[in-house]
């Protein structure tokens, strides 16, 4: 029985105790949470010492990170460290996008050493075997992609990425009305393909119950994704993007109907002054489902640095509702991201997801701050440095720029106004 059917007949689970404790909340809220659909629990039992984390409404904003092989790169090792150096950074969620190697034996390996929720998308492992086997991406048959899915959900996968919104309608709506970048979403292009050559509807929309049986049986949250999200600011919420959000909140309905937990997936490139309205319009159409963004990346223009006009775009987004961040790195756009590149990734992250619980009243986040505030006020360099989102950097920039037996820092040195209000006081008292 999933999560989900077991919210709905009043029982609180030992992982959504486990979540209440974490939170700081009560269990019943959780519970009403995921019976709701606006929480959710990727917990798969096949998975196993995976530590419960809830998504979703009155949560702390949760960061996902990204890893794995390509072509090019192929070797696992380097893929596994980065997990582990993202999960060590503070990520809440791992997504496996491997398609180098063997992604099989690469995938195995990151469940059995990974112990956060770890999300895949199926439909890449069905494009590398067609390519392999019959020179093209797209020369998958139906069947062959659903058992690919049941494939990963038996493996322990927690929530699978499914562009199941992407139908020939709204292809067609993107033809008619143009984008800049078209389709930037690699599943997203691996179905419209498959979809124009064989003339036929998309197969996760066309056999969604079958989907959904899956998902049921394995309790895997099922991750809607958005195979016309914007490659470019300019694109950002146009007709065909918000016709597969329609779509895509029909299938939110569905999915609840059976007990299967489901997130929906947002946009990638958007501007500011967009991104408030982007949540609100997902939140709606979408019945509540907990949001996952990428991002949203706020400028085209941040190669080497899209981790900030992702973490910027992340603290509005969540601030406005969204649940769930996907981190960006500095490599993106421009290649495989290094381990080092990760962590930024997660830090960026972690920060706008905090920026946000502060907004949104989260138990513990203006506590976090407050706690700094005084520890500054105190000179407490110790108190200072553990309270840092990124210990480590923190306590390598105080040691190489301070002496020892400094009490302020080389910033202000003597002038530090911190010391010189605290004495001043002292005297006037």
């Amino acid at each position: 029985m999933t999560q989900l059917k077991k919210a709905k007949e009043g029982i609180i689970t030992e992982e959504m105790r486990e979540i209440a404790r974490l939170e700081g909340i009560e269990p019943q809220q959780i519970r009403k949470g995921v019976e709701d659909g606006k929480i959710v629990i990727p917990f798969n039992p096949n998975h196993k010492g995976l530590k419960p984390c809830g998504i979703g409404n009155g949560l702390r904003t949760k960061v996902n990170a990204n890893i794995g092989t390509s072509d090019k790169y192929p070797d696992s090792h380097p893929e596994l460290v980065k997990a582990k150096a993202a999960i060590d950074a503070g990520a809440d969620a791992i997504m496996d996008l491997s398609t180098g190697g063997d992604v099989k034996s690469i995938r195995k390996a990151i469940i059995s050493e990974v112990n956060v929720p770890i999300g895949t998308v199926p439909i890449y492992e069905a494009g590398i075997i067609a390519q392999n086997k019959k020179g093209s991406i797209i020369e998958f048959t139906v069947d062959e992609l659903f058992d690919i899915i049941e494939e990963h959900a038996e493996q322990g996968v927690d929530f699978l990425t499914v562009h199941c919104g992407l139908t020939l309608e709204a292809v067609e709506r993107l033809r008619r009305e143009g984008r800049i970048t078209d389709i930037v979403s690699r599943g997203g292009a691996f179905i419209t393909g498959w979809m124009l050559k064989n003339e036929k509807q998309n197969p996760l929309y066309e056999h969604f119950d079958r989907l959904l049986e899956i998902a049921e049986k394995y309790d895997v949250t099922l991750s809607l994704g958005d195979g016309l999200r914007p490659g470019c600011i300019a694109d950002a919420t146009d007709r065909a993007q918000i016709q597969e959000l329609i779509i895509l909140g029909e299938l939110v309905q569905e999915a609840l109907k059976q007990g299967v937990q489901v997130i929906v997936e947002g946009p990638g490139h958007v501007p500011l002054n967009e991104i408030q309205a982007n949540v609100q319009l997902q939140k709606k159409i979408c019945h509540g489902a907990p949001f996952y963004v990428l991002g949203p990346l706020v400028t085209d223009i941040a190669a080497g640095y899209d981790h900030i006009a992702a973490a910027i775009g992340g603290a509005i987004a969540a601030a406005a509702g969204a649940d769930f961040l996907c981190y960006v790195t500095p490599a993106e756009h421009l290649g495989l991201p290094t381990e080092e590149d990760v962590k930024e990734g997660v830090i960026a992250s972690r920060i706008a997801a905090h920026a946000a619980d502060i907004v949104k009243g989260v138990t513990g986040a203006k506590e976090w701050d407050l706690k700094m505030a005084k520890a500054r006020k105190g000179l407490d360099w110790e108190a200072q440095l553990k309270l840092a989102v990124d210990p480590k950097k923190a306590k390598k920039y105080r040691d190489v720029k301070n002496p020892s037996d400094v009490e302020t820092c080389t910033m202000c040195g003597k002038l530090c106004a911190m010391d010189l209000i605290a004495k001043f006081i002292k005297n006037v008292d």
